[in-house]
C-alpha cells in the first residue's frame, strides 16, 4: 500500500433523516440512533412550495455540529430547464431558499435534481437551466453552500442521467466553481451504469473522474435498486437487497473519486433498517 493510500480518508456513512419535530431534536437524535456519522435533511415541504425560516434554536445547533457533515436536498419540484415561465420562478425561489437556510445550519452543499427539457430537447433544457442558475449562482455568492448537481435515472427527457450527461451540462454552466455533484447509485444503475459489480463500479467512478474530475464530487447517496439496470426507474432499495447487491459499494471505500466523500443512504426504512444499511456500509469500510 502506498503512503497516499495510507493517508486517504475515511467516507463519513450516514443517511437522510426526518426533522418533523425539530431539525436537531428529531433529526439528530436519528442519527444517533443509526448510527450516522454524516446527515442529508429537508429544509422545506420536499413535494410542496411553500417556504419556512426555520426555527433559530434549531438550527443553532445543526451548526454548532461541526463533527457531522451536514447536507440539504432541495425540493423534488424543482426544474430549472422547464419551458414553463412559472415552475421557472418558483424553482429559482425554492433553491435560493434551500441555499439560505442551509448557510443557516452550516451545511456543505445543498442537492438539486438535474431536471427536465420537458420538451424541445436537451440543448434547450440546458439554456434554459443556464440562464436560471447562473443568475442565482451570482447573487448567492460564496455566503451559501455549493449547489450539488444530482444526474436522474434518465426517464423523459431529463437533462442528465449519465456520467458522459454530466460534461454538457458542466459547459452550459460554464463549470462554475460553485456548483459540485452528488451521484446517486440507484440513478446510475437505472440510466445504465451496470455498477452491480466491483468492475463496474470503478468503471463508472474512474469515468467521473475522466469527466467531470473527483474535486466535483462532494457527497454520494448510497442505495441498491429495486428496479434492473438500465430501466430508468428510480427505485431505491436497502443496500444488498436489490440488484446492485452490497458487495460494489466496497468500491467507494478504495476510488479515488470517491475517498474521503461522504456517503448517504437514502433506502426505505425506518430506524431499523437504516441502522443495517448503516451498518453494512461500515464493515464494508472495514474491509477496504
Amino acid at each position: 500500500m502506498s503512503n497516499n493510500e495510507q493517508r486517504r480518508p475515511a467516507s463519513p456513512v450516514g443517511a437522510h433523516v426526518p426533522v418533523a419535530g425539530g431539525m436537531a431534536d428529531k433529526g439528530l437524535a436519528y442519527a444517533e440512533q443509526i448510527g450516522a456519522e454524516t446527515v442529508q435533511v429537508f429544509v422545506s415541504n420536499p413535494r410542496g412550495w411553500a417556504t419556512n425560516g426555520g426555527d433559530p434554536g434549531q438550527d443553532a445547533r445543526m451548526r454548532e455540529r461541526t463533527d457531522l457533515p451536514k447536507f440539504v436536498h432541495a425540493p423534488y419540484l424543482i426544474n430549472l430547464g422547464t419551458p414553463g415561465d412559472e415552475t421557472a420562478g418558483k424553482s429559482v425561489a425554492s433553491l435560493e431558499h434551500a441555499l439560505r437556510r442551509s448557510a443557516q445550519i452550516g451545511a456543505l452543499g445543498v442537492v438539486v435534481h438535474t431536471g427536465s427539457a420537458v420538451s424541445g430537447g436537451r440543448e434547450a433544457g440546458l439554456a434554459r437551466t443556464r440562464e436560471r442558475l447562473l443568475p442565482l449562482l451570482d447573487r448567492v455568492g460564496e455566503d451559501v453552500p455549493p449547489v450539488l448537481l444530482e444526474p436522474m435515472a434518465g426517464q423523459g427527457q431529463v437533462l442528465c442521467a449519465t456520467v458522459d450527461d454530466l460534461a454538457a451540462y458542466f459547459e452550459a454552466l460554464e463549470w462554475h466553481p460553485r456548483v459540485g455533484v452528488c451521484l446517486d447509485t440507484a440513478h446510475l444503475f437505472a440510466a445504465g451504469h451496470d455498477i452491480s459489480t466491483v468492475k463496474g463500479m470503478r468503471a463508472a467512478l474512474d469515468r467521473f473522474g475522466e469527466v467531470v474530475g473527483a474535486d466535483r464530487l462532494k457527497v454520494v447517496h448510497c442505495n441498491d435498486s429495486k428496479a434492473p439496470c438500465g430501466s430508468n426507474k428510480d427505485r431505491h432499495e436497502n443496500i444488498g437487497a436489490g440488484h446492485i447487491g452490497a458487495e460494489p459499494f466496497g468500491e467507494l471505500f478504495r476510488h479515488p473519486v470517491t475517498a474521503g466523500v461522504p456517503l448517504v443512504l437514502e433506502t426505505p426504512g425506518p430506524a431499523g433498517p437504516h441502522a443495517a444499511d448503516v451498518a453494512t456500509l461500515k464493515k464494508l469500510r472495514e474491509g477496504a
